[in-house]
């Protein structure tokens, strides 16, 4: 078979020159072909035109031999050229096997093939639009093209497209978007470029509405801005600035929710610039779209929590994650606390209000400066906040020893706002809550234990932790001779978040269920972790003193110490609440109360108090010179001569001698002046005197007793003397009894002692054995 019938209307001479290897004859017979072509067209022979393309493609274009292939190519874009606006007739025909040889191995035909099509979408314009997807998915192969004549050629045919689809309003977009979806993800960087290039195009074309696709590419928007290419990185950079400023401009169209679980992963990335930009498209989403983000609570937090502790090599995300931090805190609302399992489901308007309904006041936020959300169409979105998520993050944030000091005080803060907001359901996770609170009163940081103490305090005194009745174990610790224990007057004493504490939290007769339990589980981590108490002991009682009634605090803690079984403990711990009792301002007002015991309260405290701090014998003594009661402190002396005195002892009568100097006891060393009335503070005194060796204390104490007047005056009848309290006092004290406790006390000291010391020598015995 002939070639010259097989390929006709071909001449025998333009086959043989499109088959030739020298460009120049092929590029002559191309010129033979545009003429032929242009014959057909004014002769309107459809069918021959067809024919001309069709050899082109089979014969050529995809031939075998590559001088053929060549041939081919140059014939398709002379047969283009030749239809002129007619192109977009034989579209699909002209450009298929183009597209084919660009998957050529030799480099020059894929050259070839991209300025074929070139000269072909040139012609065609607008008409090879129909054809986009299959023009970029071949142009996006030639993008990553090792040759670079080939991407040279790629990149003028990409620019040509380009002003095609931006002067063009019928692109189909719906049919781009998996092409782009697919492609986004290519980990060579020229693809990128020519994805992000695209993508920038995209944007700028008014008619093209981008926006509405975005969490189908953000993913793969937040994986390029990690390229190692600073231009690439500087272009997505770009992408994602234009994307976000039209969220600012259009957040009624935008679709929040469908991507902020991709921003949480990228909020977390190791890659600076992904993480800051990733937190400041969050930070944006939670101020637009208010409350439609706090089902995606949880995840945000885990992104974001972890900033807050980064130095200041990564000082713009931690400030960026506290504004989203903040932000985010402020979207939870007491109605997210409602208990009837139908209004679970808040419904809102999609439009954040104001921040006293509320809601996040934008206007507050210097670096917000778009517009406020406003819904086009009144419609309703349930927004449901996943306590339990949340809750989880900020337990397992809290028991993570590695967690930064800035990320506890947050977790913190958040524990805390979550009980003022939601108490109610908040109180089904305090049992839970509770071991990882206390374990973080041994935390370094002050101001850690201040927020921790902040949690515990409204855990304690909050009407929502109120049960039905106390359980089994809390029933069998209470006496019945215990005052109730009030809530405390907090105004004035709490910073402005405890203020809203009072808002949501006010006080009630009574402290709530979990108040013993707390001074129960606080005193059990000072038994076990003795440090802990030496160190932060006075600190954490005085600060639960402010948030809390100091009153209920020391009635409930001397209550609990009465029974405490290791009597060692029970010494040590007197000794702490003594010394926080006697010295701290923040007792003042307590101290006053027990000065005078001039009611059935103070007096029932004072016996509450007197009955543990039997443990101790100098801090009972120390009790009664606080409460005046002088004569009992005389009797409490006489009866130091039947103990087991030791240097620890002798110690603390020291430390009480140097406490009587200071001005808490001022009142004392007055009344001093008046031995008729106060006989028995001057011979309590001379008892303290003849018990210490000669020592620093001894002399303090002896001068001191030196300057009282008319020492004669002792000698008077006993029977004429007071007590020792001043003013009208509610006498309803059995002090008799109180002294018989003192005594089986400290009986039961010392069998310990005796016990502890008898273990210790059956120890060195075996030792030596």
């Amino acid at each position: 078979m002939s070639a010259e019938r097989d390929l006709s209307p071909l001449a025998p001479g333009v086959v043989r020159a499109l088959n030739d290897k020298l460009y120049e004859k092929r590029k002559v017979a191309a010129l033979e072909i545009e003429k032929l072509v242009r014959e057909f067209v004014a002769q309107a022979k459809t069918s021959q035109i067809k024919h001309v393309i069709q050899i082109l493609s089979q014969e050529f274009a995809l031939s075998l031999h590559p001088h053929s292939r060549k041939g081919g190519l140059i014939g398709l874009a002379a047969c283009s050229i030749a239809l002129g606006k007619d192109s977009g007739l034989y579209l699909k025909e002209l450009i298929e096997p183009v597209l084919t040889c660009f998957n050529d191995a030799d480099s020059r035909l894929r050259y070839y093939a991209c300025e074929a099509l070139y000269n072909i979408v040139k012609v065609a314009r607008g008409s090879v639009l129909p054809h986009f997807d299959v023009l970029f998915d071949g142009l996006s192969r030639l993008a990553a093209d090792p040759d670079p004549n080939v991407k040279s050629g790629s990149e003028l045919l990409d620019r040509l497209l380009k002003d095609i689809v931006t002067e063009s309003n019928q692109f189909d977009l719906v049919s781009f978007i998996p092409l782009l979806r697919e492609r986004i993800y290519s980990n060579n960087q020229y693809a990128r470029q020519f994805i992000i290039s695209w993508i920038l195009v995209l944007e700028s074309v008014p008619d093209i509405n981008l926006l509405d696709y975005l969490p189908e590419i953000l993913d793969g928007l937040f994986q390029i801005l990690g390229d190692n290419n600073k231009e690439i990185r500087k272009m997505c950079e770009m992408a994602l600035g234009e994307f976000l400023k039209e969220i600012k401009k259009n957040p009624s169209s935008v679709k929040f929710a469908e991507m902020a679980n991709i921003l949480v992963i990228h909020c977390q990335a190791a890659d600076d610039l992904i993480q800051l930009t990733a937190m400041c498209w969050m930070r944006e989403f939670i101020q637009l779209a208010g409350r439609v983000m706090l089902p995606y609570s949880s995840g945000i937090l885990t992104a974001v929590l972890p900033c807050l502790s980064y130095d200041d090599r990564k000082k713009n995300i931690k400030q960026v994650a506290n504004v989203c931090n903040q932000s985010l805190m402020k979207l939870v609302i007491p109605e997210d606390d409602e208990m009837d399992e139908a209004r679970q489901l808040t419904t809102i308007l999609a439009e954040p209000t104001s921040a006293s309904s509320g809601f996040l006041d934008v206007s507050s936020d210097s670096s917000f400066s778009g517009s406020v959300f406003t819904a086009s169409s009144c419609e309703r979105t349930q927004v449901t906040l996943n306590l339990d998520g949340i809750v989880q993050v900020l337990d397992c944030h809290l028991h993570d020893t590695s967690t930064g000091m800035m990320t506890r005080i947050a977790v913190l803060k958040w524990l805390y706002h979550l009980y003022i907001k939601t108490p109610r359901k908040m109180f089904r996770h305090t049992d839970s809550l509770l071991p990882n609170l206390l374990r973080t009163l041994s935390d370094e940081s002050d101001e850690v234990i201040l927020k921790d103490l902040e949690v515990l305090a409204e855990i304690a005194s909050s009407p929502a932790g109120q049960t039905e009745g106390r359980g089994a174990s809390d029933s069998s610790d209470v006496q019945p001779n215990l005052v109730e224990l009030q809530v405390p007057d907090r105004a004035g004493q709490l910073s402005s978040s405890g203020m809203k504490g009072l808002e949501c939290s006010p006080s009630t007769p009574t402290m709530n269920s979990y108040f013993h339990k707390f001074m129960i589980n606080l005193l059990k981590r000072f038994s076990s972790e003795r440090k802990l108490l030496e160190a932060r002991g006075p600190f954490i009682i005085r600060q639960l003193c402010l948030l809390l009634n100091a009153e209920n605090i020391f009635h409930s803690m001397a209550d609990i110490l009465l029974r405490e079984e290791d009597l060692k403990f029970a010494s040590t711990m007197v000794h702490t609440l003594n010394t926080i009792l006697l010295t701290s301002s923040e007792l003042f007002q307590l101290r006053n109360q027990l000065k005078e015991l001039k009611t059935p309260e103070s007096c029932n405290l004072f016996c509450c108090l007197y009955r543990s701090w039997c443990h101790n014998p100098v801090t009972t003594v120390s009790l009664c010179f606080l409460t005046q009661n002088y004569k009992h402190a005389y009797d409490l002396i006489q009866k130091f001569g039947d103990l087991d005195v030791t240097v620890d002892f002798l110690t603390e009568v020291d430390k009480l001698v140097q406490l009587i100097e200071c001005p808490i006891f001022t009142y004392l060393r007055l009344q001093m002046l008046d031995v008729k009335k106060n006989p028995y503070l001057i011979k309590a005194l001379y008892g303290l005197l003849m018990l210490l060796p000669q020592s620093s204390a001894f002399q303090l104490l002896s001068h001191r007793l030196q300057c009282v007047p008319n020492p004669e005056l002792l000698q008077m009848d006993s029977t004429k003397a007071t007590t020792g309290l001043r003013g009208t006092s509610v006498s309803n004290i059995n002090y008799t009894e109180l002294l018989q406790h003192f005594e089986k006390v400290q009986n039961k000291h010392l069998e310990a002692r005796h016990q502890r010391a008898g273990q210790a020598e059956q120890l060195d015995r075996r030792v030596v054995l």
